[in-house]
């Protein structure tokens, strides 16, 4: 009984790689004609910087698919092997932030996180978009709105009384924290770049 929980965990992770693996935001900026994202800003794959070559539709595009992968990801492993869907979600979130196909350098995973918080349990995806948004407009920091999001996932999980979930969003968290560690120093240093205003 264990090996075959684990062997469904093992597939929905594989199918949650593939999903979250997918570089929408260099596949659209390359479309849209603004080149390579990877030598724009900081060369992350990501909406915010996809936001950075002026292409405002694109990032947009970018931070609904990054979202909708995550979302697919859960929701057709919990489809096909109930409850194998937070295996997918750790697989889909590991697949953005370190796809093969890009030599393990991907996003930095906010998007996703939102997208399976939403897909695990929807009331958890909203309590983070809510911080996101209130975070995000408040300070008019991408990086900040974002880490902020992903810390509410399992806090969200957790007061919900979804345990199980706040377990796999907890190092999903922090795997985001770790990828955000550089806008972590530059928020220190008050040097943290804003949208839509000067530093």
């Amino acid at each position: 009984m264990i090996g075959e929980a684990l062997r469904l965990a093992l597939f929905a992770a594989a199918i949650g790689y593939l999903f979250g693996s997918i570089p929408f935001g260099l596949i659209l900026a390359r479309i849209g004609g603004a080149g390579d994202l990877r030598s724009v800003g900081s060369g992350n794959i990501g909406a915010t910087n996809v936001l950075r070559t002026g292409r405002k539709g694109l990032a947009a595009a970018t931070l609904l698919l990054d979202m909708g992968k995550g979302a697919a990801a859960v929701l057709l492993a919990r489809a096909l092997w109930p409850g194998s869907e937070s295996a997918a979600a750790a697989g889909a979130l590991i697949g953005h932030c370190y796809p093969v196909w890009l030599r393990f350098r991907g996003g930095k995973g906010v998007a996703t996180l939102l997208g399976v918080s939403v897909a695990l349990a929807w009331p958890i995806g909203l309590a983070a978009a809510l911080v996101w948004l209130v975070v995000f407009y408040a300070t008019r920091i991408s990086s900040l709105g974002g880490m902020s999001a992903a810390l509410a996932s399992p806090i969200a999980a957790l007061a919900l009384g979804d345990l199980a979930y706040a377990q796999v969003l907890a190092p999903l968290a922090l795997l985001v924290l770790w990828l955000h560690r550089e806008n972590i120093m530059r928020l220190r240093a008050g040097a943290e770049p804003r949208v839509g205003r000067a530093r």
